[in-house]
């Protein structure tokens, strides 16, 4: 297929991606809100937060981590090389290896919650209120793992038979299941916050069963079959290895950001997590879809041996991504402050909570173009089937974040663990465009630099355009109009502001962006 063709086909699926992400992040900030309203940044809420990272933890291992970014390119290349019979024996011998896997997990995890909990969570001390329920949580929220898993997989799949709707949607009937839990049980419960932890169980075996009809639908079937010498498969597991390691790393910054909040004052831990909730909306519905949409892609290049189209498809990812997340990054920077109020200043979560929740925030928001360019760079490597170099560069980026953690910690507090992570994402970023620079020769540098230049004259003036909007005179000290018309009126002036400045500017990328849409009403 030309690179255009494969151009057509990323921007459709990121279109698809992207509008089903969008109803997910909606629920998920609904979730959010939720969470926020009956338990704020309390104790409680620390608790089912540390808990529930364990299992996204063991996800980002056993499933996006590792299972899903190795599946896809040798799934892929049999589909192409040997038939699709040869593709449906390679996928259930996987969900069957994959799913026994995961039902020893989940029960060593069961068994081990404290200890697990005590090395997470440090400044949970033993016998006290806030450990005992984290233990409990955790005991609830593991099994999450085991259906989680089994989506990534079968998303795997779906995706590289060209289906990108339901993986994406998934998430929202997780994020429904939170929310339901947290409305009909949080009263009749005790302690009331284990009805998250029952919303979260519920909602990994609804994510599964919405996978089973769009599978069937394309004649896959995931009866079990027990095959461990399937060569494609042995490929699958020697390249989960380093993948696996790579999450671990980012995984281990996770743990060491959460260990080192848990010593800072107490809701650190929640300040974080509601500060990454706002920087994972732009992530998922942009980033993370066209990183999606980008890998069959990729990999189809990488089987055909088509070096020079996959280069080009990574390039035209990675202008696209920085050409919404960047005006994305300087909004959540500017607008820090009202964003957190209109979105969580209710109930349990005051002004305070704000205010320190939008100070991570900004840490967050400044690495944004990093985080979310990543994803592109690295499905690259992914496609050609290399998951080392990630790993390596991930290892001395862990190094730069610890280093950067403890001298910011103490200054900046939460927030300063915040923008450690911003610092080690860039520069993870630009050692891997280095690094592939080399292996693959030309990136197209100069007419990235060229995109990102324009990009970045237009985000600036979007940028004081919403900064002047947002904190002029005319707003009051408080009311309905400060916390809920400002930085709506803002949000409005960015848009329109940051797209009228790529109009002249004259950037391709925006009217790329035109063409799908239009393909799309068409």
């Amino acid at each position: 297929m030309s690179t255009s063709g494969e151009k057509q086909k990323v921007a459709r699926a990121a279109g698809v991606v992207g509008m089903a992400t969008l109803a997910s992040r909606l629920c998920g900030f609904a979730r959010d809100l939720a969470t926020a309203y009956f338990f704020g940044a309390s104790a409680a809420a620390d608790a089912f937060f540390v808990a529930f990272r364990i299992p996204n933890l063991l996800r980002r291992l056993f499933a996006e981590g590792s299972l899903t970014i190795a599946f896809i390119p040798v799934f892929t290349e049999v589909l192409r090389k040997k038939g699709r019979e040869e593709a449906d024996l390679l996928a259930r011998s996987a969900y069957t290896l994959l799913a026994l896997a995961l039902v020893v997990v989940c029960l060593v995890g069961v068994i081990f919650a404290e200890p697990i909990v005590r090395l997470i969570a440090p400044g949970f001390t033993p016998g006290q209120e806030t450990h005992t329920l984290a233990v409990l949580l955790t005991r609830w929220c593991l099994p999450f793992i085991f259906f989680i898993s089994l989506v990534a997989l079968a998303s795997g799949v779906l995706n590289s038979l060209g289906h990108f709707f339901a993986p994406a949607f998934a998430p929202a009937l997780f994020n429904l299941c939170v929310i339901g839990c947290a409305l009909f049980l949080s009263d009749r419960l005790d302690p009331p916050v284990l009805s998250l932890a029952i919303g979260v169980l519920l909602g990994g075996l609804g994510q599964l069963l919405l996978q089973l009809p769009y599978l069937r639908a394309r004649g896959v079937s995931l009866r079990p079959l027990w095959r461990p010498r399937d060569p494609a498969l042995r490929r699958v597991l020697r390249l989960m290895g380093p993948a696996a390691f790579g999450a671990a790393v980012y995984q281990i910054t996770v743990f060491i950001n959460t260990q080192l909040a848990s010593l800072l004052a107490s809701g650190s831990v929640s300040y974080l997590y509601y500060a990454d909730r706002l920087i994972q909306f732009p992530l998922g519905i942009f980033a993370i879809a066209i990183s999606t949409a980008i890998l069959p892609s990729l990999s189809r290049q990488a089987a055909d041996a088509d070096r020079q189209g996959l280069v080009e498809t990574m390039g035209y990812g990675l202008r696209l991504t920085l050409f919404i997340t960047v005006p994305s990054m300087v909004g959540l920077v500017v607008l820090a402050r009202p964003l957190v109020e209109l979105l969580f200043m209710r109930g349990e979560f005051g002004v305070e909570s704000a205010a320190a929740t939008a100070n991570a925030l900004v840490g967050y928001g400044l690495g944004l173009w990093a985080f979310a360019g990543l994803r592109a760079v690295v499905q690259t490597f992914y496609a050609l089937k290399d998951t080392k170099t990630p790993v390596k560069v991930a290892a001395g980026c862990l190094v730069v974040n610890v280093a950067a953690s403890l001298l910011l910690m103490w200054p900046l507090g939460h927030a300063g663990l915040a923008l450690a992570t911003s610092i080690s994402g860039a520069v993870n970023l630009l050692a891997l465009l280095w690094l592939l620079r080399r292996r693959t020769g030309p990136l197209g540098g100069r007419r990235l630099r060229r995109s990102c230049l324009k990009i970045a004259a237009a985000a600036t003036i979007m940028g004081l355009l919403i900064g002047l909007t947002a904190y002029a005179p005319i707003w009051g000290e408080a009311g309905v109009a400060r916390q809920t018309v400002r930085p709506l009126a803002a949000l409005v002036v960015g848009m329109v502001s940051y797209l009228l400045a790529a109009r002249l500017l004259g950037m391709e990328e925006l009217a790329e962006l035109w063409a799908v849409l239009g393909r799309r009403r068409r």
